[in-house]
């Protein structure tokens, strides 16, 4: 079974961030400009937020607060789930499905940051295996095996 540190190897170890004291709107422009549903906020090198699409839609449009103006720090979700690089796709997919998170970032053990999974890159990953069964067990009905 794939583990987070084999689906990054894939996709790339590279991460989007921001600062706690950039703007919504900065944020926004980034977070479209690399096409990604969410930035991990990064103050003086320590992972202390993530900012996602959810966020601008409840705290920013939502709340009716002015992107340019609101700081990315009062609307970022602070409570951060991280994953380990040897956690096990099932194991993400399951923590995704239970607190209800797109975005994962990876951590070591001394809590630097790594590389982040999406609800993409493990659907994706589960597309690819379930890919390969259906190769495999057609070659062995047929008699290709």
């Amino acid at each position: 079974m794939a583990t987070a540190s084999y689906i990054l190897a894939l996709k790339g170890f590279s991460v989007f961030v921001i600062p706690p004291t950039a703007s919504v709107l900065e944020a926004v422009e980034r977070m479209n400009q690399h096409r990604c549903g969410a930035v991990v906020v990064m103050d003086q090198g320590y992972l202390s937020g993530m900012f996602t699409e959810r966020d601008v839609l409840r705290r920013v449009v939502g709340e009716r607060r002015d992107p340019a103006s609101t700081q990315v720090a009062s609307v970022m979700t602070e409570q951060v789930i991280c994953c380990r690089p040897d956690t096990e796709l099932d194991e993400i997919s399951s923590i995704m499905q239970q607190k209800r998170v797109r975005h994962l970032p990876v951590c070591d053990r001394d809590g630097d940051l790594l590389g982040m999974i999406s609800i993409g890159d493990v659907n994706a990953q589960h597309a690819s295996y379930q890919q390969a069964t259906i190769s495999y067990l057609n070659d062995y009905v047929y008699g290709r095996a």
